[in-house]
């Protein structure tokens, strides 16, 4: 039962694969055959802020605790959410030249995603620049903060209140999420449970990570 997530991780994103490429989608105007980007552009966004939000919440119990597993587990789900990130950017991108023409465009939702992005290799830069464990845990918690606050911003609101038209679902006067996109049964049999299973993915990475920087830290005490 210890890895059953892991397990039902594998087992979803197979799923997700090939269904994804062979199950019948509705053709949609201008979409088409892409919106099987759906199943992965989306899931990995969700997956990118999943790993952010469990980067905040250790990164705040690590100000109250001084734990260093609070700032473990804050600096490798960063880590992995920039991964998910950067492949939500490209499939985002690949997406859009298909769709829009271009393989970028002045979309507030992109240009916040970018934003995002850089916030975020900010905060791993910062992480490098200081040699103290205890004053870079610190420092590094309180950016984190700030830098999900800058993600829910960029992300969650300023797309939905900018009157620039956007040709993302639920933004700049387009109709909601479930509504353009998800109005087909068959698409939302295989976008859940891909959501669900890319986010199981990305947080068995950072727990692999986890545990190679326990190890790390091991044999570092060991050898002094």
């Amino acid at each position: 039962m210890k890895n059953a997530w892991k397990i039902l991780a594998v087992v979803l994103l197979v799923y997700t694969i090939v269904a994804g490429f062979l199950a019948p989608v509705p053709n949609l105007a201008i979409l088409r055959e892409t919106i099987r980007n759906l199943f992965f552009h989306v899931s990995m966004w969700f997956s990118m802020m999943t790993l952010q939000t469990i980067s905040l919440y250790h990164s705040v119990r690590y100000l109250g605790k001084s734990d260093e597993k609070n700032d473990w587990v804050a600096a490798e789900s960063v880590h992995v959410s920039i991964l998910f990130g950067t492949l939500g950017l490209i499939t985002g991108s690949i997406w859009a030249r298909y769709t829009w023409g271009a393989w970028w465009t002045n979309d507030p939702q992109l240009n916040g995603a970018a934003i995002t992005m850089l916030s975020y290799l900010a905060y791993v830069l910062l992480r490098k620049s200081i040699d103290d464990d205890q004053k870079r845990a610190r420092i590094s918690a309180v950016y984190n903060i700030f830098a999900y606050v800058m993600m829910v911003v960029f992300i969650g609101i300023i797309p939905r209140l900018t009157s620039v038209d956007s040709l993302h679902p639920g933004k700049g006067g387009n109709p909601g999420f479930n509504i353009y996109d998800l109005k087909s049964n068959s698409l939302r049999m295989i976008f859940y449970p891909a959501v669900l299973g890319w986010i199981l993915l990305s947080t068995w990475i950072m727990t692999l990570r986890i545990r190679m920087k326990k190890i790390e830290q091991t044999l570092n005490r060991y050898e002094k």
